[in-house]
């Protein structure tokens, strides 16, 4: 490994959150073509898992992960928790994640049954945002997801859902 990949390696680990090549870019001062060569480099050094750790490209930019070789005995020692959702969490943020832009009665009609509460709760997790209002009257906020949602879900970005008919599905999956 050399000192630029050693660099752009302190930068993922201490980031804790995806970085696209841009804010690399930005942040090392170099150009983003140089950049994606280095992202490249170490992706290729860390991909035998020997250092306990990968890069995975998601939600528009690159993150460090723990090598799918360790995850394992990862587990075993932290044994994390993911978050949990209730279904009816579940629920409305497969409609808002398929659906986007979407409005509260919108989701409602979908679903037959008020989200209020449900939709909060998600505000809250910042697994939806308001990215704008409906232009009719009452300009009703319309909802989407966000970046924590994609990285949550492992998704690089929308495109990277499964298709409607086995979508939900996938998502209320435990």
């Amino acid at each position: 490994m050399n000192a630029s990949q050693a660099e752009l390696l302190a930068v993922f680990f201490a980031a804790g959150k995806p970085l696209s090549e841009l804010e690399l870019a930005r942040g090392l001062e170099r150009s983003e073509e140089e950049i994606r060569r280095l992202v490249a480099e170490l992706a290729r050094t860390l991909e035998d898992g020997g250092l306990g750790v990968a890069l995975e490209e998601v939600a528009g930019g690159w993150r460090l992960i723990v090598h799918p070789r360790h995850v394992d005995r990862v587990q075993r020692v932290l044994r994390p928790r993911p978050p949990r959702l209730s279904p009816a969490a579940l629920e409305v943020l497969a409609i808002v994640a398929y659906h986007q832009p979407i409005t509260r009665p919108e989701i409602e009609t979908m679903r037959g049954k008020s989200s209020d509460a449900v939709l909060e709760g998600l505000l809250e997790r910042g697994l939806v945002e308001v990215v704008g209002q409906k232009p009719v009257v009452g300009r009703p906020r319309l909802f989407g997801t966000t970046q924590r949602f994609l990285e949550l879900f492992g998704l690089g970005s929308l495109e990277d859902l499964p298709p409607l008919d086995e979508g939900p599905a996938l998502l209320l999956r435990d």
